[in-house]
């Protein structure tokens, strides 16, 4: 499960279909819907707020929103209705930085042309749910740790 930091425009058809399912997972995690996923690291920041589902239900707004500027149809009917107010969420500049090097490398093998026209030479924008402060890559992100082990 991958809930990007970094907006959903920097992602390619594929990357952005992938974020709306994972998102979906996470949002029926959140709503104790399914038992699986319940202590994955993606979902750390969203279960510290104070209303997880309106977090996680405004993230899929803006996934969804995306879609639609390019012509998708998302179907919107499985976001969950919330009626409080959807706070951000603080996020490391660290983070952003990492997800956006991750990105990156996904795009060069996956789609070299989004990489070279929308990535490589780019700077990051992060998802409007994150409020972006100082500080390195968060604890929860396994890929660091599997990075240092593998000499990186």
């Amino acid at each position: 499960m991958r809930l990007w930091t970094i907006h959903p425009r920097h992602l390619d058809a594929a990357g952005l279909v992938a974020l709306w399912r994972e998102a979906l997972l996470a949002q029926a995690v959140l709503l104790g819907r399914t038992r699986g996923y319940t202590r994955h690291p993606q979902l750390q920041r969203f279960q510290t707020v104070a209303d997880p589902v309106a977090s996680i239900t405004g993230y899929l707004r803006v996934v969804a929103n995306e879609a639609t500027s390019r012509g998708y149809t998302f179907d919107t009917t499985r976001i969950v209705p919330s009626a409080s107010p959807v706070g951000r969420i603080a996020e490391t500049k660290g983070q952003l930085q990492y997800e956006w090097e991750h990105l990156g490398r996904k795009l060069q093998r996956r789609s070299p042309a989004w990489y070279s026209d929308r990535v490589a030479g780019a700077k990051p924008t992060a998802h409007p749910l994150f409020r972006i402060v100082a500080g390195g890559v968060r604890d929860w992100e396994r890929a660091v740790a599997n990075e240092e082990a593998r000499g990186r």
